[in-house]
């Protein structure tokens, strides 16, 4: 009986810890379906946004007045909002694929207490980015180089942004933060301080927008509210960030979008 003692207790202990582990796994599902539902509502937003402004005024189920101005975009100033709305419904449905790695090694690090932190921290990033991109696209469309939904008018405008955007691909800054994207554990492991979700999240969201700014911006030339540009750009953006295949597609990718600058640049001139 002394010889079973310690194994008997050894159980017990073994069998607490994996029940502990298993609550928690089960108490930090109810913040990861938030996410996902966050995420969904937003593409549907986009798909929303893209449908004809006949099929929105009839599908009530979507609030037909919200969708109607929003993607009808009032002339100047007033028409801000509905870009800023455009730009972080975009960010959310666009940026949250690449994001999971990040969100899932440090929701396992902190057993589920700084879930929501650091999603605030990195979201405020996009936020920010949203409010300047939609500055920039309101400015384009009072030049005339753009409509109000991002929609190129001029193919050297186009051009100019897919050059930009195969120019970037090669800068040792987009390599660094992809770098760092790619290696999220790593990332926790050089700046980790305890309670500082908001700021790693900040911290990665930098790195995040260091990585897809330029990508991002080709939303001037496809429009935003496209969902075939929307939906190649985010299934690109989110697997240049995995650390094996993502390594295989940098390079091609900013020489195809070299390619698209030329051919775009050349047809202007023909």
């Amino acid at each position: 009986m002394t010889g079973r003692a310690p194994l008997f207790v050894h159980t017990k202990t073994v069998l607490a810890k994996s029940l502990v582990a298993r609550a928690a796994t089960l108490g930090r599902r109810p913040a990861w379906l938030g996410f996902y539902a966050i995420v969904l509502l937003a593409w549907a937003g986009l798909y929303a946004m893209a449908l004809p402004p006949e099929m929105l005024a009839a599908a009530s189920a979507y609030g037909a007045e919200f969708w109607l101005a929003l993607c009808q975009v009032p002339p100047g100033l007033a028409g801000y909002p509905s870009i800023f709305a455009m730009w972080v419904i975009m960010a959310a449905a666009m940026m949250a694929p690449g994001f999971v790695p990040a969100l899932t090694t440090y929701d396992d690090l902190t057993q589920g207490r700084g879930f929501w932190p650091f999603t605030a921290g990195y979201a405020l990033v996009w936020l920010g980015a949203s409010a300047v991109a939609a500055w920039l696209q309101l400015g384009f469309s009072t030049l005339g180089i753009s409509t109000p939904q991002g929609v190129a008018l001029t193919p050297w405008f186009a051009a100019l942004l897919l050059a930009l955007a195969g120019a970037y691909q090669f800068s040792p800054l987009k390599q660094a933060c992809l770098s760092r994207c790619r290696a999220p554990l790593a990332f926790f492991m050089s700046h980790w301080r305890e309670n500082a979700g908001v700021s790693l999240g900040l911290r990665h969201g930098l790195d995040c927008l260091g990585c897809c700014w330029a990508l991002m911006a080709l939303a001037f030339a496809g429009g935003t509210v496209s969902p075939l540009f929307m939906g190649v750009a985010t299934l690109l953006m989110a697997v240049e960030k995995l650390p094996g295949p993502g390594r295989y597609i940098s390079a091609p990718l900013g020489v195809a979008l070299l390619v698209g600058a030329t051919a775009t640049a050349l047809a202007a001139i023909v």
